[in-house]
């Protein structure tokens, strides 16, 4: 089982808790032998169940966004996505050099490509920009992905 992951960053730690929380109980659902996280593995989300499917004993796959998507991403979060990246059995790549709301869209359109069922820690509202959360569900949704909603009740996104 290919299981993708999109999401909002920047939560609260108080909503961090919670979703990680909702990802490890759903990645404990899957057999750890056939799962596999496929990620883009930006701060957030998508580290968080990358995690997680490895502590469950299942493989990471990495979509690459483009080849300067690290050094768009916080630098605080380097060390993570460096370990990451490290355990990844396969890195799959856009092809894209810029890290751009297109080279972004890119990359989860091919996670989503990849995917049986994708992750979404999303709180139902629209994208704030193009390949936004939202973006990513409606791509799955048109191309018969399985989504599955991952939010607290209640919980705000600022």
């Amino acid at each position: 089982m290919y299981v993708g992951i999109t999401g909002h960053r920047g939560l609260s730690s108080d909503v961090e808790r919670q979703v990680r929380r909702f990802l490890a109980t759903a990645v404990r659902e899957y057999d750890a032998s056939g799962l596999t996280a496929v990620s883009c593995i930006a701060d957030g989300p998508d580290s968080w169940l990358a995690e997680a499917v490895l502590e469950h004993g299942g493989r990471l796959e990495i979509v690459l966004p483009a080849e300067e998507y690290r050094e768009g991403l916080p630098e605080s979060h380097w060390p993570l996505y460096d370990a990451l990246t490290n355990r990844a059995s396969v890195v799959h790549s856009t092809g894209m050099t810029t890290s751009d709301s297109a080279a972004h869209m890119a990359g989860s359109e091919l996670m989503v490509g990849l995917a049986d069922e994708l992750l979404a820690v999303w709180d139902g509202k629209p994208a704030r920009g193009h390949g936004g959360t939202a973006d990513v569900v409606a791509h799955a949704e048109r191309h018969g992905v399985p989504v599955r909603v991952l939010w607290p009740e209640g919980a705000a996104r600022d």
